[in-house]
């Protein structure tokens, strides 16, 4: 092995993304040249991870007049499948891929969406390449252990690391022995510091991130955001805690300020609801970091929040939120609300109303348990090692 080369990442405007791509580059990459395949190399650029790996294009330009694309056209027109042409971009960075190069995988979640099949696709390329393939800090929902070609394309990884234990329990009872369980990386990236907004009282504000997805997966239109609005109200009204709205992901069709902009216009005339604006993943973390409380949909937004020592309720829809949160404190209730769940505009309030009279209990349970959490975090380099060595 010369070279690892580190694939499905969609680009830093996904901060959660970005996390993975530095802390795993610092975790890795000691005395190992490191590549990154991107989907948005200009985002990476602009959040500095040239800095951490060389940054190719993972999707390029393709001929439609190629042999590659007459079979994917008629394997589309006979299957029906249009998984075939979609991962036609991908051919051209697949051909600079060398056998003695280490592919790891940081798209931790991304089996849990409707489009895996493509990713599946992906990996059945690399592995047709001699490569050794990693897959870091994944979460995996029960459903996708009927779809056997999911089951298969996990037997071709070489080493599996999940990132919490309801994951690791689903692969290990599949009968899969190259697995293991790690934190995400995540839980070692530094915070960086920039100067609070005016109005941001540290260490007594309460830091909110809502995303567009939570939203496509609410169980009535409009639910999060009422369920928000009822929960800034509250706090206005029983607390002297400002309130901080943080934007985790800034994909064009994927943006968090597009909602906590509407609760922004909404409130700001109150003096103690301040916006912050986009910048790096590291300064996102400093400014969750100063902040007393936390709630949360996106899943690395609150592992910096955790990480911390931010009592923190996650807006969760899946199972990685569950899990992260029942490795940390035994169980999920009381600290994850699924969106799902969502009825009335209250249930928010309610579930803000018990991180409150549990705050202190939870910062001190999260400042003797995270130590060793990172720590173990950081041994992600000498499992990826042993696995990729045997």
């Amino acid at each position: 092995m010369d070279e690892m080369f580190i694939y499905n990442h969609g680009g830093s405007g996904n901060h959660g993304c970005e996390a993975l791509v530095r802390t795993v580059c610092n975790l890795l990459g000691d005395g190992v040249k490191m590549r990154l395949y991107s989907e948005n190399p200009q985002e990476d650029y602009h959040y500095d991870l040239h800095k951490y790996a060389k940054i190719e294009a993972a999707m390029r330009r393709f001929s439609r007049f190629s042999l590659s694309f007459l079979r994917a056209y008629v394997l589309f027109k006979i299957t029906h499948n249009y998984f075939y042409m979609d991962i036609l971009p991908y051919r051209k960075a697949l051909r600079t891929i060398r056998k003695n190069m280490v592919e790891i995988s940081v798209g931790g979640d991304i089996y849990c969406y409707d489009d895996y099949p493509k990713f599946i696709m992906l990996h059945q390329l690399l592995d047709k390449k001699g490569c050794k393939s990693v897959l870091l800090g994944c979460s995996l929902d029960e459903k996708l252990f009927e779809d056997v070609s999911f089951v298969e394309d996990m037997r071709r990884y070489d080493y599996i690391s999940a990132r919490e234990s309801l994951t690791y329990r689903l692969l290990k009872n599949t009968g899969l022995k190259h697995i293991g369980l790690t934190p995400d990386s995540a839980f070692t990236l530094s915070a960086e510091y920039l100067p609070l907004p005016e109005n941001f009282q540290e260490g007594n504000t309460v830091g909110i991130n809502i995303s567009p997805l939570i939203m496509a997966k609410e169980s009535e239109r409009g639910i999060v955001l009422k369920n928000c609005e009822m929960l800034i109200v509250n706090i206005l009204e029983t607390t002297d805690c400002s309130i901080a709205l943080i934007p985790h992901v800034v994909w064009k069709d994927n943006d968090d300020r597009t909602a906590l902009n509407l609760l922004y216009d909404k409130f700001a005339h109150m003096g103690r609801v301040v916006r912050i604006n986009d910048c790096n993943c590291m300064q996102l973390k400093g400014y969750i970091a100063r902040c007393r409380f936390f709630i949360g949909a996106r899943t690395h937004a609150t592992i910096a929040a955790y990480s911390t020592f931010v009592p923190t309720l996650v807006l969760g829809y899946s199972i990685k939120s569950r899990g992260i949160a029942t490795d940390l404190f035994g169980t999920d209730e009381n600290y994850v609300l699924s969106v799902q769940d969502l009825k009335q505009p209250s249930d928010l309030t309610k579930s803000w109303e018990w991180l409150q009279k549990n705050e202190e209990s939870i910062r001190n349970h999260l400042r003797k348990v995270i130590p060793s959490y990172v720590e173990e975090a950081k041994l992600l380099k000498y499992r990826v090692l042993k696995a990729i060595n045997k």
